[in-house]
């Protein structure tokens, strides 16, 4: 086997692990009854493949909105799932198992708060959020709106996913607080980079 297809199928079998990651994750969470939304990569994710499903992008990481008041249960819930908790430059995060890496690990946003103190707006509440097939996820325009406070080059590629779709349309800037509806309207007026 020549070491493009070992490449090519490791590929493959890390995308399949963080799908696993999230639904041990979520289903944790559903089963000790702590509400949580499913945000980052893997929301959009979601969102795309409503659409098209030849059109997701895979993440190599879980992130997950849940309450701060509901951290000790959420807690209790993933490391009997398996997960071992990690605080790690000021973000709350459960690797999978011992010898998991952080940075493919479960990542905790808090709802109502800032991720950044410098960040414009807190993150979503989770009366943001709906019920997917097998996972509660972020409104979209929750997402959105996350998506435009990071800003960093991943988030506007995924913003670009979901425009390349028809998820998101030249009305949406006006649906938007600043400096978030200027972001996006850079997007839109040049969806391809």
């Amino acid at each position: 086997m020549s070491e493009a297809v070992v490449g090519w199928e490791r590929a493959l079998m890390a995308a399949e692990k963080v799908k696993e990651r999230l639904r041990r994750a979520t289903r944790a969470l559903d089963g000790a009854g702590v509400p949580y939304a499913v945000a980052g990569g893997n929301a959009v994710a979601e969102w795309v493949a409503r659409i098209d499903d030849e059109a997701v992008r895979n993440t190599r990481d879980v992130d997950l909105l849940v309450r701060r008041a509901d951290f000790a249960a959420a807690r209790s819930a993933f490391e009997a799932a398996g997960f071992v908790y990690h605080h790690l430059l000021d973000v709350d995060v459960f690797i999978d198992g011992p010898q998991g890496k952080p940075s493919a690990g479960v990542h905790l946003l808090f709802a109502g708060e800032k991720v950044r103190a410098d960040d414009e707006h807190p993150c979503p509440e989770l009366d943001e959020s709906e019920r997917a097939a097998e996972f509660q996820v972020v409104k979209l325009l929750a997402l959105v709106r996350m998506k435009l406070m990071s800003w960093r080059l991943k988030d506007q590629v995924h913003l670009q996913d979901l425009i390349h779709v028809g998820l998101i349309d030249a009305t949406w800037p006006a649906r938007l607080p600043p400096p978030l509806g200027e972001r996006l309207q850079k997007l839109l007026d040049n969806p391809n980079g």
